[in-house]
């Protein structure tokens, strides 16, 4: 049987930590950014965890 495949959007979004957590970037701050405060746009400029709840479907996506 052949390998199974991750989603490769997927792959692009997440990282692994070392402890085996997902690690995923914050959404929001591609573009419409003068509205935005400073304040909140350097907030969602650092990286942060999957929630607990979505870790199992973005695993599966992953294929790990």
């Amino acid at each position: 049987m052949p390998k199974m495949k991750a989603k490769s959007g997927a792959s692009k979004r997440f990282k692994l930590t070392g402890s085996g957590k997902i690690k995923r970037k914050h959404a929001f701050k591609s573009h419409i950014l003068t509205k935005k405060s400073t304040k909140r746009k350097r907030n969602l400029t650092h990286s942060t965890l999957v929630h607990p709840s979505d870790e199992a479907g973005v695993r599966m996506q992953l294929c790990i």
